[in-house]
C-alpha cells in the first residue's frame, strides 16, 4: 500500500494493521517531523516493521524502486497540497501494479468541483480509470485503478 502525506498516521496504523505482517505501508512526506512521529506511533503500537517511512521532497515522491508493486494508494486529502497534480498521479500510478486501486479523496471544502475535475483528467493521463464515486462525506471521491 502507498499513502502519499500520511501526517501523523491517522490511516497508516489502521492500514498497517490490515496489510498483515507480511504486507507493507510506504508512506511519503515532505516533513521529516511528521515522518519521525509517525514512527514513534507506529513503534508504539508496534507496527513499525511494516510501515516504510520516507522522507521526500516537493520535487518527486521518490518512488522509483517500488514500479509496479503497490496494490492500493490512499490519497486522502493530499493531491490539492501538491505543486503538480499531474506529476503526482504520473508518480503514483508508476508505482501501482496493473489493476491496482487509488482512492482519491479531495476536502470539498478546499477542492471545487471544476479542480477536482481537473485532478480526474490528470489521473487518467497517467493510465488511472475512474471505477467508481464512493461517498464519503464532506468529500469529493474518485476509485480508480491502474490500467493493464
Amino acid at each position: 500500500m502507498l499513502e502519499p502525506g500520511p501526517g501523523m498516521g491517522f490511516f497508516t496504523l489502521p492500514l498497517a494493521r490490515l496489510v498483515g505482517p507480511t504486507g507493507r505501508v510506504i508512506v511519503v512526506d515532505l516533513q521529516p517531523k511528521m515522518i519521525a512521529n509517525l514512527k514513534r506511533r507506529a513503534a508504539k503500537a508496534d507496527l513499525l516493521e511494516r510501515i516504510d517511512a520516507r522522507v521526500t521532497s516537493a520535487e518527486t515522491m521518490g518512488l522509483g524502486d517500488i514500479e509496479n508493486t503497490v496494490d492500493f494508494t490512499l490519497a486522502f486529502a493530499i493531491v490539492h497540497e501538491f505543486p503538480d497534480a499531474a506529476k503526482f498521479f504520473h508518480e503514483a500510478a508508476h508505482a501501482c501494479r496493473p489493476g491496482a486501486l487509488m482512492l482519491l479523496a479531495e476536502p470539498s471544502g478546499h477542492v471545487k468541483d471544476k479542480d477536482f475535475a481537473a485532478e480526474l483528467e490528470a489521473a487518467a493521463t497517467a493510465g488511472l480509470v475512474l471505477k467508481d464515486r464512493p461517498a464519503i462525506p464532506r468529500s469529493q471521491t474518485a476509485l480508480l485503478a491502474k490500467q493493464s
